[in-house]
């Protein structure tokens, strides 16, 4: 994906060794690309269900906030030397 390769080019660039765990950027990515396909993107387009619902509040923000921390993760595993 291209915002992942966007987030280990960042890590890479920092020069702190957090480009080993970039993969766990990508499960960040997926999350935030879920939350906003469910909340937006899916009442746009050629998608005619009948069943569709945005996420809950409280959902969004917990899946959000999830998908922050794990941005995160890989420059304080970095700094920890995991």
């Amino acid at each position: 994906m291209i915002v992942g390769a966007i987030f280990k080019n960042i890590y890479i660039n920092i020069d702190t060794g957090a480009e080993k765990y970039s993969w766990i950027s990508l499960i960040a990515i997926f999350i935030f690309m879920y939350v906003l396909y469910r909340n937006k993107y899916q009442f746009n387009g050629w998608d005619e269900r009948k069943d569709k619902e945005k996420l809950s509040k409280g959902i969004s923000l917990t899946l959000i906030t999830l998908s922050a921390i794990l941005l995160s993760l890989p420059l304080i595993f970095s700094y920890l030397n995991i």
